[in-house]
This record gives structure tokens, sequence and C-alpha cells, in this order.
């Protein structure tokens, strides 16, 4: 059925530039300019929040936790419901928003506001489907009940790269589990946040259950909420150095952390490997969003006797992608999220060009206004250049030649992250052979897309502490209470 709603416009800038949403109000302000990256014009402005804006979103969240933690699990469920059929109503209109403040191609928007919702809808499902467990002792002594318990008033900390699906991938779980959330979203893509809080709103989702603030100075505002001892939990993506951080500031008051950090994801292709498959996947693994992914792909490592045909293969079809304006349908690569961000790129490529790397194609920043980088191939990169061990997050591949099947290992560990990598190879034994040697919480056999609201989101090593999505995401969001019971 059809949600009936009174937003007009959804993707006018403007109309999500209200002010903070905190206790289930809009509070003015300004402070923070939002810019459209792929004209570097600004599209509005968002409240700065500070410290004593973030201590009231905490007594907001605190006023309703206790109500909303006793709302039924069903009930629960239908406003997450509501909430994704919202979503799927406003889609087109959503895109758009993320087409204008990320840059990405408005073909990934669409896309991420399709995984976007389906977060909403899976812990819809999940609400009513917490685990508990009753067994006897091994002595026979008394009887063990174990219950789940939401954890508390929840702190959510989302990264501009995917700004409505880092939002749900948090809140879905945080409100099935009945637990309160402030979300901070990052200050480059907030407009997103502020109109999934709208959404909500509309879905039925009380007062003070679903906080949002921004700020530009995010240090002080979040080191004051994780002192408070109201908040229990503190869910971060972004960066391994500010999840170090935070995680030292969250030692302080002992607040239970669910990390999703960097990544550097290898590629692998073995000579075996179909190589129209691998190329295919290749591109998705590479190019959703422009690169600017934690799960993109940022090493390939191809066996020598199909190295050649690969870099042939993934230079032609890098090259023929259409660069320009994300909003513009047309576009398959947009800009970068910001100037500072071609810049890191920019090095990184310099450095490996003066280190004896060849560019395929691209291999330089595009003039003009807007923050564009083309879609780039690199071939005889050295392994010890510093792309090899930095997150790009651009549209850079990196190709590397190994021999052995033992080489290839080697070299996907040979990084501090372990969040997603990838295997081509027509023999299915292999593949996960080489899968159970390869850190990494997160593994795409002979497919370029990994992520599904399903699935354990996660990393291991320097890449995260936790999982996101699948049936342990709403555990992230609860306590494990024992009773010991005599019958």
């Amino acid at each position: 059925m059809t949600i009936q709603t009174t937003v007009a416009s959804f993707a006018d800038p403007a109309l999500h530039a209200h002010g903070l949403y905190i206790g289930g109000q809009w509070h003015a302000g300004a402070g923070i300019p939002v810019l459209n990256p792929s004209t570097g014009e600004m599209l509005a402005e968002v409240p700065d929040a500070s410290v004593e804006d973030a201590m009231r979103a905490v007594a907001a969240a605190d006023a309703a936790a206790a109500g909303w933690r006793a709302t039924p699990a069903r009930q629960r469920s239908e406003i997450l419901r509501r909430w994704f059929m919202l979503m799927i109503e406003h889609s087109e209109d959503l895109a758009l928003l993320i087409a204008l403040e990320n840059g990405k191609a408005l073909s990934d928007a669409r896309g991420e506001v399709a995984y976007a919702s389906e977060f909403f809808r899976w812990y819809a499902e999940e609400a009513t489907r917490i685990p508990g467990e009753f067994r006897p002792t091994p002595s026979g002594s008394h009887k063990i009940l174990v219950d789940h318990e939401p954890i508390g008033i929840s702190v959510l900390i989302t990264p501009w790269n995917f700004p409505a699906a880092m939002a749900t991938r948090k809140i879905g779980p945080a409100l099935a589990a009945g637990c309160t959330v402030i979300l901070k979203p990052a200050s480059e893509t907030p407009l997103t946040a502020y109109a999934m809080a709208r959404l909500g709103e509309l879905a039925g989702v009380p007062a003070g259950v679903v906080n949002v603030l921004t700020t530009a100075n995010p240090g002080p505002v979040t080191n004051a909420m994780l002192a408070d001892p109201r908040v229990r939990k503190l869910s971060f993506t972004g960066s391994t150095g500010v999840g170090r951080v935070l995680l030292a500031e969250a030692a302080k008051t002992v607040v239970s952390c669910s990390m999703e950090l960097g990544g550097n994801a290898p590629f692998l292709v073995f000579d075996d490997a179909d190589l129209d498959a691998a190329l295919d996947g290749a591109m998705i693994a590479k190019m959703r969003n422009a690169g600017e992914a934690c799960t993109a792909a940022n090493r390939f490592y191809v066996q020598a006797g199909i190295h050649d045909a690969f870099v042939q293969g993934l230079t032609k079809r890098m090259a023929a992608l259409k660069i320009g304006p994300g909003y513009e349908p047309t576009t398959q690569c947009g800009p970068m999220i910001t100037k500072k961000a071609v810049q890191k790129i920019d090095q990184l490529v310099s450095n490996a060009l003066e280190r004896g790397a060849r560019a395929t194609t691209g291999g330089a920043p595009l003039p003009g206004s807007g923050y564009y980088y083309p879609p780039t191939v690199l071939e005889n990169v050295p392994v010890d250049a510093a792309i090899a061990h930095e997150e790009i997050f651009g549209p850079i591949a990196p190709v590397y030649r190994f021999d052995t099947e033992e080489e290839a290992i080697r070299l996907a560990n040979d990084t501090e992250y372990g969040l997603a990598a990838y295997v081509y190879t027509r023999d299915l034994t292999k593949a996960m052979r080489v899968g159970r040697n390869i850190e990494t919480g997160m593994l795409g056999i002979n497919r370029g897309l990994m992520s599904d609201p399903a699935a354990p989101f996660g990393g291991v090593k320097q890449s995260g502490l936790g999982r996101e999505g699948g049936v342990t995401g709403i555990l992230e969001f609860m306590e494990a209470k024992y009773y010991a019971v005599e019958l």
C-alpha cells in the first residue's frame, strides 16, 4: 500500500536545513555550509551543535528510553516497517538529495537508497525474533535462563560516503532492540540524515527516540556524550585513526563500542578465472560510489598468465566511464567529496608514478569546478608504494602481478586492515582455501558486491570491532542477562 504524507519537494536541500532534531522538535541554527561536490557551490547551511545541544539530545533520548524499551516488539517492528515504506515512496527524492550533497552518480544513489531501506525492513522482522535461552546446568542443580535487554542510549556516528545506508544500518537494529539513539552524521552530508528524521517522524517514531545533530567540532561534542553515564553504546563508522581516538575516550566510562573502520581490500584474480566475470566484478568492487567505499577493491593482484589481458580489459572499461555531476542521469563517475580528497588521491598516484608505475588511463586531476579525479588504472606498481598500504577512497585501480597462490595470500595480508577481500577463480576449492588464509571479515568469491542487510558486515585487525547487519547486528545493541532459576 502507499503511505500518504505531507512532504513536498522532498529533494530540496533547504527543506532539510531547518535545525537540529532533538526530542521530536526542530531547533533552528546555522554555521555548517553543505557543498555540492559536483560544482563546489553551497546547497544549504545546517546547525553547528554545541556541547549543550548534545546534552539536550542525551536528555531527550533518556526521557524517551523507558517508554521505548517497554514498547512491544511488534509495535517497534511496525514503525520500522512504515519507515521502510516511506523510504521506498521517496526513493527518487532521497537519491537526488544524496547525489547533490555527496556527488555520487544518481544510479549509485538509487542503489544506496534501496540498500539503506532494506535495513529497516530487515530489523522490522528481527525486532520480533530477539533470541533467548533456557537449559539445565550440566550438574542439574538449577536452570539457566538468558534474556537479552536493550543496552541503552546509543550514540551513532556515520560517515559521508553512504549517508543513508550507514544511518539505517545503525538506527534499524538499535530501535528494534529497544534503544533510543543520537545520530551524528558527517558534516559533509547531513541533509540526508535530517531527511531520514522527517520520514521517521511520519512513520510514528516517538519524540526523543531518534535525535539528530550536526557539528563542525565533533571531538568535544562526542566526548561530552560519551562521558555522560546515561550513554551506554557507541557505534562508529569511519577511519581507523578516528576510531582509535573514540575507543580511548569510550574506555573512560566503559561504553560498549562497535567499530566499522578502514579497509584496504585485495582483489585476487587467478589464471583460471573467467576474465569477463573478473572484469565485471572489478568494476563493481572498485567503482561503486567512485571508489569512495571502505569495501572498495584497493589492490588488484592478478596472476601472471592473465595479468596483461586483465589490465587491458580494465583500462578499456575504466576509460569509457562518463564523468560528470552526480545529479546528471548519464553520469557514471561523479566527483570526490572534497578538494582535499582529490589532493590525497593525487599524492598517492604521483608517488606510485614516481616509483615506476604506469598509468594506462587517467592519472591526474581534472581541471574546472567541482572535485573530479578520473578513473585510473596503474600497472607495475611497487608493492612498497604508499598506495599499496593506504586506503585510496577514489577511482584508482593499482594492479600488481603475482605468480603463486602463496604469494597472493602473503600480499593480500600485508596490511593492518582486514575488512573485505575478493577472489576470482573457477576452482571453488581453491577459493575457499585462499579465503580461509586471508585475514578478512568478509570475502567475495566470484562476486564484486558483498554488502547485504541480512549478512554480518565487519572486519578484523584494525578494520573494526563487532558486526552490523544480519541476525547478529541487533545483539550489538543488547546485553545478555543470566538468571539462575531454582525449579
